[in-house]
């Protein structure tokens, strides 16, 4: 009777919990078809070369996802400034912006969703444009705003709908970030505050985002949530409709993934949203940078323990990437540590130990160029925007014969290596890190179960060892090196004995110093 008791309460605790959280744990899971494990963030392509992209590309090689720029109409600023944030300056919820029309963006999303790529859409709903954004139609939908008279008139939000009255300090922008008050009730940079505690506003929220559920989308990167309060944004979430039933199982719902800095040292953190959805783990990326950079001392052998053990968010609330659009750029979180595509060899490794290692779900990032000049440690140009005509109009991205981008468009997610490391995710989803080898400094290798197995030599001298890879005997073709095609390997073959033992050898001085085997790259 005692354990029947003991069983009845806890089967209670439980039901209970569901009960009060439920929404929020549904919101963690992605929905990514099965299979598939990864998204990638296609910042500032056109809906147009989305669509395509999903066809020819992403669905063939299994990515998972596709994170968008925002959708919604945004100020436009005078050529030459195209600058990139000015998609993060909403002038209506229309879905014109300079990414496409509606009817392209409904196209991307059908076409997407058919090939079994999801889209995320980036939510801007923390504010409107800047309080000195002017007045007229300047604007990618053509509609008239004064941002002086806060006055929105295509939503229509007017001075009712912001937080100016709420916020304590002379400038009426944020001025100290140790005050919670402050950082959730003023502008941030200056963006004219929306009012979210209002029912009105957050019906307007939710219409918006309940339009892009409805049009089949799978869930929301939801900008600047460190900025709204938790109770704001669980009431907008509790109004978002089930996924669309054409594409999605019944009673799902959308995946929300919140952008929250939290480096430490504040008093908002990442925590106060968990119950909310998924949160980006902005430690992931600056740690994972000052390791393959072998700064302060860091060697890749101390991430034996790498995820919690680092004192990141548990697993199940990590939204995790090397880089993002903001730090790529030294804005956000995690300064030069951050490894970008203009450190391609690093790059390439960190974004494979990421894609390797199991922890959180994975975002891959895919760039534009810009033209860097640095000053002082600062990038004068970090403002510049996707490349684009003399009119301002964005690029389409080309793809030329050797399957990369042109045109300024760097395309990491086409890179052979980070490319063939999403699939080694897909296959060895679930399996469990195993079969750990270190050498005391930066050469590490880890198996996932007996379905892959990764080795890395960031040291400035070879590797060769033989190591237990924990992988059926038999010859494997490098997915970093080359891949498997037609039956044989275009870069190295790894030759597994039936003990599972295999023998690596990888210079300091090869194009990539880490080689990677999977259950499906065998010969």
């Amino acid at each position: 009777v005692w354990e029947f008791c003991q069983h009845f309460i806890e089967s209670m605790k439980f039901l209970i919990l569901v009960a009060l959280f439920g929404l929020g744990f549904a919101q963690h899971n992605p929905h990514l078809q099965h299979g598939r494990t990864s998204i990638v963030h296609l910042f500032e392509w056109r809906w147009a070369d989305i669509a395509a992209e999903c066809e020819r590309f992403l669905g063939p090689n299994g990515f998972g996802g596709v994170q968008i720029s925002p959708p919604n109409e945004h100020i436009v600023l005078n050529s030459p400034w195209r600058p990139w944030w000015q998609r993060y300056q909403p002038i209506s919820y229309n879905l014109c912006s300079r990414s496409g029309s509606e009817n392209e963006l409904r196209d991307m999303i059908t076409r997407c969703n058919n090939v079994g790529v999801n889209i995320y859409v980036d939510a801007v709903i923390n504010h409107m444009c800047g309080a000195g954004g002017g007045e007229g139609t300047h604007s990618s939908c053509g509609s008239w705003f004064s941002a002086g008279r806060k006055d929105f008139p295509s939503v229509p939000f007017s001075n009712m709908d912001f937080n100016d009255h709420k916020c304590r300090t002379g400038s009426g922008n944020i001025e100290n970030y140790g005050d919670a008050n402050q950082v959730r009730d003023c502008r941030l940079v200056g963006l004219l505050d929306l009012a979210l505690e209002k029912d009105y506003v957050r019906g307007k929220v939710a219409d918006y985002m309940n339009k892009l559920i409805n049009m089949g989308v799978a869930g929301f990167r939801v900008d600047a949530c460190k900025h709204m309060w938790p109770g704001d944004l669980s009431a907008i979430y509790d109004r978002l409709h089930n996924l669309n039933t054409k594409w999605f199982p019944n009673g799902s719902r959308p995946f929300i993934f919140q952008e929250v800095i939290d480096l430490g040292g504040e008093p908002i953190t990442s925590r106060e949203y968990f119950h909310l959805g998924r949160v980006t783990e902005f430690k992931y990326g600056a740690k994972l940078g000052t390791v393959f950079r072998k700064w302060n001392n860091e060697k890749l052998m101390y991430t034996k323990n790498w995820g919690e053990g680092w004192g990141f968010m548990s697993n199940g609330n990590a939204l995790v990437f090397v880089d993002n659009h903001d730090n790529q750029r030294g804005h956000g979180a995690g300064g030069a540590s951050i490894v970008t595509f203009w450190d391609a060899r690093l790059h390439k490794m960190a974004v494979g130990y990421m894609l390797a290692h199991p922890y959180g779900v994975t975002r891959v990032m895919s760039s534009f160029r810009w033209n860097r000049h640095i000053v002082n440690g600062k990038d004068q140009n970090d403002w510049m925007g996707p490349p684009s005509h003399p009119d301002g109009s964005t690029k389409s991205v080309p793809i030329n014969p050797d399957e990369t981008c042109g045109d300024g468009w760097v395309c990491e997610h086409r890179w052979r290596q980070i490319k063939n490391m999403v699939i080694f995710r897909n296959v060895v989803n679930g399996q469990p890190h195993s079969n750990w080898w270190d050498n005391n400094s930066n050469q590490v290798a880890f198996g996932r179960g007996n379905r892959g197995f990764i080795v890395f030599n960031n040291d400035d001298w070879d590797l060769d060892v033989t190591l237990n890879t924990g992988m059926p005997g038999g010859t494997y073709c490098d997915v970093i090196s080359g891949q498997k095609e037609g039956g044989r390997c275009t870069g190295k073959q790894i030759h597994v004995g039936g003990d599972g033992r295999a023998h690596f050898k990888i210079s300091n001085r090869d194009e990539d110093t880490f080689v990677a085997i999977h259950a499906e790259s065998k010969l």
